[in-house]
């Protein structure tokens, strides 16, 4: 039974759901180098870089809506700063399925969150092919950038201009077909290098093969593979993301079961075939790292505690344990084949909580606390403190204590003290994943810049705003030249 706190938040909304599925609408176009308009603040000169962003960008053809955003064809945001001034590149990833569907104006492949083709069940079942709509996030890897979607391969993009050169086999690395995570881990920390970029593959199915691999990322051999090993599973794996530390790369196998029978059948998408099993265990899986210091062992698999994790935050070191932040929903939440998710209801889906799992290596267990009871997503930590104890974590925020509801604040938390600090979009404000870069030289884990792209419900358009890190103060808002929808991930890259 909830209790009267929690009913009087719900009855309490911070936010007009008009507001919030308002930035539900195509991208209607492409710009190059436009400059991009300062509202308010001063210009940060001593910015000297690019802030990318992807997210998908096509949500409905013709009279078809896509069944959920994220099965809209991606579409990669650049803004980038220099002496003083901020110009916007934006272009869609031009996969072979967007460039199909726009020639026929129509859905011709089947979404994996439940987008059908025209023509009923009868039209979708037994066709199983996905379109690689490229539209999670965006990396640099060599002389690359790679738009990235977790179900296949990665779309290669001009630096310069954004443009699609296709889709990309690293240089051979990678089979026909073969899965490239949309969650790669950037170590500027690395034994081996100046700079890592760390990240997997995984074929799923009674059986799971995680394929982990590490390329260089800088230096003479910049987007060589340097390392790859690959590790066979009991169970089927459903791994979105992962984190590492020095010698470790964490997974977490959710407890979920995947039923293919309704998707082979063309009555729901393939992530609608997912379903929490309260009668399995979830596994955290640690395999070691190539470049540390455990290199060659066999991967440690270790009871993990319930719940579903789409993201984690970060993990560090610490005697014989493993500290690993993660956001944890008490369910997979997943749109129905009857929703329409313009108009869900937030009170029925599940929230994510921040949570602290203690994983001891030598024990072979693990624990688990929460630090914060408000629902939050798309945690992140100062880009040099990935896989070190870090103090600080930047994340979106519901405005709300308790309970789920759009994301429309960002909340500094000091993961020791658990203090809290916030800047609000509300009321009709609505919030992505903050991107959060460090001052140069600074020896101060919180002194830097957040990026957020922010939805503005009242002038039905996208801001971007600056923080100051460290005190969340506003420091410039810019008014962006493009309605884009609420996104994904991204990035940031020095000029």
């Amino acid at each position: 039974m909830a209790s009267l706190e929690e009913i009087q938040i719900k009855e309490k909304k911070t936010y007009n759901r008009s507001d919030w599925s308002s930035a539900y609408q195509n991208v209607e176009k492409e710009f190059e180098n436009e400059e991009i308009k300062l509202v308010s603040g001063t210009s940060l000169n001593e910015l000297n870089g690019t802030l990318l962003r992807n997210g998908p960008g096509i949500l409905k053809r013709k009279e078809q809506w896509v069944h959920h955003p994220f099965d809209g064809d991606g579409m990669i945001t650049g803004i980038k700063f220099k002496a003083g001034k901020a110009t916007l590149t934006n272009k869609f990833v031009k996969t072979k399925g967007f460039i199909e569907e726009e020639a026929k104006q129509k859905f011709i492949y089947r979404g994996v969150f439940g987008t059908q083709k025209t023509g009923g069940v009868l039209n979708n079942a037994f066709d199983l092919k996905f379109k690689n709509i490229a539209n999670t996030h965006i990396v640099r890897l060599g002389d690359k950038l790679l738009a990235l979607w977790e179900a296949a391969g990665p779309h290669a993009l001009d630096p310069n201009n954004l443009e699609t050169i296709g889709l990309s086999n690293l240089n051979g690395v990678l089979k026909k077909d073969e899965a490239f995570s949309a969650h790669p881990k950037i170590d500027l920390n690395s034994q081996s290098s100046s700079e890592i970029l760390v990240t997997f593959g995984v074929q799923t199915g009674p059986k799971s093969t995680i394929r982990l691999m590490e390329f260089s990322n800088s230096g003479d051999n910049n987007g060589e593979l340097l390392f790859d090993r690959k590790d066979l599973f009991d169970g089927f794996a459903f791994l979105h993301d992962f984190a590492i530390t020095t010698n470790w790369a964490i997974f977490l196998q959710n407890a979920i079961d995947f039923n293919p029978i309704p998707f082979i059948m063309g009555q729901k998408g393939a992530a609608q075939c997912l379903k929490s099993n309260s009668k399995k265990i979830a596994k955290f899986i640690l395999i070691p790292r190539e470049s540390g210091i455990f290199r060659g062992q066999s991967p440690i698999i270790i009871d993990a505690p319930k719940g579903f994790v789409f993201h984690h935050v970060n993990a560090f070191e610490e005697d014989n344990n493993i500290i690993l932040d993660s956001i944890f929903y008490d369910d997979f939440p997943s749109v129905g084949p009857d929703e329409d998710f313009r108009e869900i209801d937030f009170d029925n889906y599940p929230d994510g909580k921040l949570k602290r799992s203690i994983i001891n290596i030598k024990n072979r267990t693990s624990k688990i606390t929460t630090t914060s009871n408000q629902c939050c997503e798309f945690a992140t930590v100062n880009p040099k403190f990935l896989g070190l104890k870090s103090i600080f974590s930047w994340m979106a925020t519901t405005e709300q204590k308790l309970g789920n509801a759009p994301l429309q604040s960002i909340k500094k938390i000091n993961l020791i003290t658990n203090e809290e600090i916030y800047w609000s979009a509300a009321p009709r404000g609505f919030v992505s994943e903050p991107i959060m870069v460090p001052k140069k030289n600074s020896l101060n884990e919180d002194e830097g810049f957040l990026f957020i792209v922010v939805w503005n419900g009242k002038r039905k358009g996208s801001d971007l705003v600056i923080l100051n890190s460290e005190d969340m103060k506003e420091l410039a808002v810019y008014e962006l030249p493009i309605n884009i929808p609420h996104g994904l991930h991204g990035s940031w890259l020095e000029n």
